[in-house]
């Protein structure tokens, strides 16, 4: 059913949410997962355009996919893993697409409206621009 499993994840306490639940749907499918992580800060957004050198904190998130992937290697499950650069939305719309991905798997931080005002949010405009099914978990509060 789920043959490739696109998981945003954030570098945070959030991703502690959903790895549990897709590597369940992994190992009952026979999933594929694609870790994917959007490094959105201004080196991340004008790396190409600027030809910037990779900033710090774009070396810690290649280094936390890197991480992640391995600890499911070690668990028996296929993983590959995707450092992108620039708007969140528009790269995981871009990444499952181009993937073939059956399953984007999120994690909310239940912001309500004049929250996603302030911080956006990623999820409403995955949802409205993918007929990919979603998987939508609320972040534990830590």
């Amino acid at each position: 059913m789920y043959q490739n499993i696109l998981v945003a994840l954030e570098n945070g306490p959030a991703d502690e949410t959903i790895l549990p639940h897709v590597v369940q749907l992994a190992q009952h499918f026979g999933s594929h997962l694609l870790l994917l992580h959007v490094a959105d800060g201004w080196a991340a957004r004008n790396f190409n355009q600027l030809e910037l050198a990779e900033s710090e904190e774009m070396k810690q998130d290649r280094a936390y996919l890197e991480k992640t992937a391995a600890d499911l290697r070690d668990r028996n499950l296929s993983v590959t893993t995707h450092l992108a650069l620039g708007n969140p939305p528009t790269e995981i719309l871009k990444f499952a697409a181009a993937q073939s991905c059956d399953l984007i798997a999120v994690t909310s931080h239940g912001h309500r409206f004049f929250g996603d005002l302030f911080h956006g949010s990623t999820i409403t405009q995955v949802r409205h621009h993918t007929h990919i099914p979603l998987l939508v978990l609320r972040a534990k509060k830590i």
